[in-house]
């Protein structure tokens, strides 16, 4: 059977819309991650990408924090749209099967893994929205699943100064507001 990642797809597809939207000379502006423009948070996003192809070829994985911008030169929806490209044919049923290291947290099969990575592509949709001006509104399904992970990994990734300490929500706060401040985003 095959796994299913239409969550990992819409997760990418509500991405690509918020490149598409970019206008042309918004790619410099700051975004809510540190030191970050919006170039760089489409660059790790793209990187993403290949480290994704990385993981299904059992090759070493690219350092995607830094100098992300390295990984959209020029035309960034081009640039994105072709890394999508190759990942997605990299993908292949052996791939999906590789089991690989999670976050210090054992390991999984590519498909799982992917299944948690939604939280990469939706957060970092967040932040490149903040920046360009665009709608910020995410997919609340797409919300829930990431926060779960969220949870999971969150503190992994704050041990590894990946991540920010959080913040408190305010109080009656919905849950992708809940989840960005959990994140150490202010929404």
């Amino acid at each position: 059977m095959a796994p299913n990642l239409s969550g990992y797809h819409r997760a990418l597809d509500l991405f690509e819309g918020l490149v598409a939207g970019v206008p042309r000379d918004g790619w410099d502006a700051p975004s809510p991650c540190a030191d970050w423009t919006a170039r760089d948070v489409a660059g790790h996003v793209t990187g993403g990408q290949y480290l994704i192809m990385a993981l299904a070829g059992g090759e070493p994985e690219p350092d995607i924090g830094r100098d992300p911008a390295r990984f959209v030169p020029g035309d960034v929806l081009m640039s994105w749209r072709t890394a999508r490209k190759e990942c997605a044919a990299a993908l292949t049923p052996d791939a999906l099967a590789r089991p690989i290291p999670f976050d210090g947290l054992g390991e999984l099969p590519l498909a799982d893994y992917l299944e948690a990575y939604i939280l990469e592509p939706l957060v970092h949709a967040w932040d490149l929205a903040k920046a360009t001006g665009q709608p910020s509104r995410l997919d609340p399904d797409l919300v829930h699943h990431a926060f779960a992970t969220a949870q999971v990994v969150a503190a992994h990734l704050r041990a590894a100064g990946h991540l920010a300490p959080p913040r408190h929500p305010p109080k009656g706060a919905d849950e992708q507001t809940r989840m960005l401040a959990f994140l150490g985003r202010t929404p």
